[in-house]
């Protein structure tokens, strides 16, 4: 049996006649970008998170590099932000010239938010928390440190489409949220995209001029040097098809989760809960065992694949060796980075190879 950890052909083939459709319908409109499929995303976007405004976008790295762009993160200035994340969430900091600024994180991979206080200084310009695996932070207590400091907050939502924290949504907690849709994602397009949420009209405006050249009413009238980080017509019509669905698949995602808790030796497994004010949507599923290495090439040879997120945290990583943070700087990124598995939480997955799954974890540990 063969279970693999993504199933982006199985979802394909499941939507191919309606999705076939779409496509030929937004090719044959000759308006492949910007258009009523992109407004009509942006809409969609804006309703779901419970914020005012949406930019779409190329890429939610680029959500990012122009989120803390237009918050006014430059050279010189410190961005607060955990260091497990993807690559990108540091990456965008460094090419504004700026400097990540990292804390460590908790127990379930979330920047530890009484940590973030002893890190401001004179030159902090925002904090990014990082909603990894589709599990908000604790924003509450992140957003009152916002307030007290005036320092806005960034938030990457890349994996957390439609989760909330007391319910209120990712992306309408700081003053911009940012967003991927890469097809690897919740909500995934064919290709890369992105977007970012925000409430403030003033930011709404500035990346919308952005993210066009500068152009502000057509190509002959441009307001500021701007970038190419559009969404594309096709890219937007496929979001806006699969949009019907993501509550479904959410749904089947957390049921999914619910299999595995009930199934797997927890005493030996250890994954952190999820508390009352969360509604995690399982971008991924992380478990945190001792023998992780040994485990993955077990449940491989069973012919289970797994995935690890991330098996270096960025401080760690050769392009952070000028940043300041020597191994064991972060104690609980740096041991969980020995310890995190991702396991198989496709919508696609049936209960019975979820049940197989757990029972091979529960069996390599009782051996």
């Amino acid at each position: 049996m063969k279970i693999p950890f993504v199933n982006i052909i199985k979802q394909y083939k499941s939507e191919r006649k309606k999705l076939l459709s779409v496509i030929d319908k937004t090719l044959s409109s000759g308006n492949w970008i910007g258009g009523n499929e992109v407004e009509k995303f942006e809409k969609n976007i804006s309703t779901i998170c419970k914020t005012k405004y949406c930019v779409s976008l190329n890429s939610g790295t680029d959500a990012l590099t122009l989120g803390l762009h237009l918050l006014g993160v430059r050279k010189g200035d410190e961005v607060i932000t955990p260091a497990n994340s993807f690559i990108a969430s540091t990456a965008v900091i460094v090419h504004l010239g700026a400097k990540p600024v990292f804390v460590d994180v908790k127990d379930d991979q979330n920047i530890d938010e009484n940590k973030i206080e002893k890190k401001i200084t004179n030159k902090t310009k925002a904090i990014m928390p990082v909603h990894l695996t589709g599990r908000l932070c604790a924003m509450d207590k992140i957003m009152k440190i916002s307030k007290k400091y005036k320092i806005p907050v960034i938030e990457d939502g890349a994996q957390s489409i439609l989760s909330k924290y007391k319910d209120k949504m990712s992306g309408a907690w700081g003053t911009v949220g940012c967003f991927s849709t890469h097809p690897l994602k919740n909500l995934n397009a064919s290709g890369d995209g992105g977007f970012l949420t925000t409430s403030n009209k003033k930011i709404y405006d500035q990346i919308r001029n952005l993210r066009s050249h500068g152009m502000e009413d057509d190509r002959n009238n441009i307001k500021n040097f701007g970038y190419v980080s559009r969404m594309d017509s096709l890219q937007a019509a496929i979001l806006n098809f699969r949009l019907i669905d993501l509550k479904k698949t959410i749904k089947i995602r957390r049921d999914n989760a619910k299999i595995y808790l009930d199934n797997l030796n927890l005493d030996k497994v250890f994954f952190p809960k999820e508390n009352k004010h969360q509604f995690n949507t399982y971008h991924t599923f992380v478990i945190q065992v001792d023998k992780r290495d040994e485990l993955k090439k077990y449940l491989e040879k069973n012919g289970v694949a797994t995935a690890i997120h991330y098996p270096s945290p960025i401080h760690l990583q050769e392009c952070s060796k000028n940043l300041g943070y020597p191994k064991g700087s972060l104690p609980n990124t740096e041991n969980q980075s020995k310890r995190i598995l991702s396991l198989p939480i496709n919508q696609f997955l049936q209960k019975k190879q979820i049940i197989n799954i757990s029972n091979l974890v529960n069996k390599f540990y009782k051996n």
